[in-house]
C-alpha cells in the first residue's frame, strides 16, 4: 500500500541514470517534496524519486505525467 498522504515523511532524490548515483534533494513532507520537484527542470524530473518508509515511486508516475 502506498503512503502518499500530504504530511507523510519522504525522501526526494535524483537518480543519475549514467552513474547510478542517488542524490538526496530533500527530507520532509510529501507536500514540500512535490513543490520542490515541480521546480526542477524536466530533464531532472525524469530521474526524481520519492521514497516513503514503505515504498518508492518515480515522481512523474506519482503526478501522472
Amino acid at each position: 500500500m502506498r503512503s502518499t498522504g500530504d504530511s507523510v515523511s519522504v525522501r526526494l532524490y535524483h537518480l543519475d541514470g549514467d552513474e547510478g548515483a542517488a542524490t538526496t534533494l530533500f527530507y520532509g513532507s510529501m507536500t514540500e517534496a512535490l513543490e520542490i520537484a515541480a521546480l526542477e527542470p524536466e530533464e531532472v524530473q525524469d530521474g526524481l524519486f520519492i521514497a516513503t518508509d514503505n515504498d518508492v515511486i518515480a515522481y512523474l508516475d506519482l503526478i501522472d505525467y
